[in-house]
């Protein structure tokens, strides 16, 4: 029996999983467990649930609940044919085939699970992005980010802190300083004007009292899109009463604010750099060859440049796509990544030529407030680009969400979910207050 492993639960290594668990250990259409199934299937994650990434702006302000919307990798792994690993991949022996997982540690520092191997026939690396903070001092020290569930929960407790001092009247300004007016950026301030004006109905918040800056060193907002939505954007933020800096870079970061390059000192209780990412530094120490990124450089059919037996999909791919690109660290792109590895493994395995990665650009949405987002798409819907604002963009960019679900779980059951999303709003607050 073949070992595939899977490093990385994200939204590709996630939706591998699940496609490959039903291809070999399910029949085709009673969806029964195969008696003999022809491989096995090991997704390995540091985390014990999954939160879609684009999704961790709403876990930070309280939109998102996670304890309810997370998926267990564990449940999960048991109802579509793949086994989970708790663990953190921590070196890679290429000629034993097998890889070595850190040991587990518990909040208290004491090892649960000491070091352990699992040997593999195909390695697959989907381990995602971090933030990139270009060595700017300070930022590491005194910023958050946004890469995980875990640091977008530490975010909420911070500002449910921050909201406190507002409520009992021991501050009468809250200022919060966004570094990088990309996706994240842009998503983030919007859901702090949107969870101010919420907190407010539950308690004696007033508008206006939590003070949003939004840095962006580009000459415009959301620079993977066009200037004139950025622009649009920007103007959007501003009503909304976020405070706009374009053209401007942070030179260091402290405990009180940001200082730009100009000498400008913004003072901020919380500050958060969402600037960029690369791929984990330890990418590039595992013996396979990487990028300045970080990123696992990878032929056009996904295979590690370095070694045929390893796959790379997602953020963590070097992968240049048919115009001589670098394909970019979106979810969509991993969702693409993702079909084109479950189709070369299997076809390795069955003797076949493997395919080549073709990325298909579908566009890009950005959420502004509740219902409103701008983006353009692309694709076999439109010819060209086609620009996108207001309410149909913000339906657009809701459907993102449940075309990643129907992904991982198929149509009916993403409809379940998305209903029963739908019952809680009338339940529970339309905030996280803990």
């Amino acid at each position: 029996m073949k070992k595939i492993v899977i490093v990385g639960g994200g939204a590709g290594g996630l939706q591998l999983a699940t496609r490959l668990g039903h291809h070999f250990n399910f029949t085709p259409f009673l969806k029964r467990r195969r008696e003999s199934p022809a491989a096995e299937i090991t997704l390995v994650d540091r985390n014990r649930t999954h939160i879609w990434k684009p999704l961790l702006h709403q876990v930070a302000t309280g939109a998102l609940d996670s304890s309810l919307d997370a998926l267990n990798y564990q449940v999960h792994a048991r109802g579509n044919g793949f086994n989970f690993e708790l663990g953190s991949l921590q070196k890679i022996d290429r000629e034993r085939r097998t890889i070595e997982l850190a040991p587990v540690i518990d909040s208290d520092g004491h090892q649960l699970v000491p070091a352990r191997e699992l040997e593999y026939d195909y390695l697959v690396l989907a381990l995602g992005s971090q933030s990139n903070d270009f060595h700017t001092p300070g930022v590491r020290e005194h910023c958050v980010f946004l890469d995980s569930s875990e640091q977008a929960k530490r975010f909420h407790s911070l500002l449910l802190d921050r909201f406190l001092q507002l409520e009992t009247h021991t501050a009468e300004t809250v200022r919060i300083a966004i570094v990088g007016g990309g996706a994240t950026g842009v998503e983030l301030a919007a859901e702090l004007t949107d969870a101010t004006r919420q907190m407010g109905n539950y308690g004696h918040i007033k508008s206006g009292s939590l003070a949003v800056t939004l840095i962006e060193a580009g000459p415009h907002l959301l620079p993977a899109l066009p200037a004139r939505l950025g622009n649009n954007a920007e103007r959007e933020l501003t009503r909304l009463g976020v405070r706009v800096i374009t053209g401007c870079a942070v030179a260091r970061a402290d405990r009180d604010g940001l200082t730009t390059a100009s000498g400008e000192e913004i003072p901020a209780s919380i500050r958060v750099w969402a600037a960029g990412v690369k791929a984990a530094d330890f990418l590039a120490q595992l013996g396979l060859d990487a990028n300045k990124l970080n990123q696992i450089e990878v032929k056009p059919d996904l295979q590690s440049v370095t070694d045929p037996h390893i796959f790379a999909l997602g953020d963590c791919a070097g992968c240049i796509d048919s115009a001589g690109n670098r394909v970019p660290p979106r979810a969509q792109a991993a969702h693409q990544m993702a079909d084109t590895v479950a189709h070369n493994l299997i076809a390795d395995m069955e003797g076949r030529p493997l395919q080549d990665y073709r990325y298909r650009d579908y566009g890009s949405l950005v959420s502004l407030s509740k219902h409103t987002a701008v983006g353009n798409l692309m694709g076999a819907l439109v010819k060209g680009s086609l620009t996108v604002e207001g309410r149909i963009a913000g339906l657009a960019y809701r459907s993102l969400y449940r075309m990643h679900l129907a992904a991982v779980h198929g149509w009916p059951k993403a409809m379940l979910i998305y209903l029963v999303g739908q019952a809680n709003r009338f339940v529970k607050p339309r905030l996280k207050m803990h």
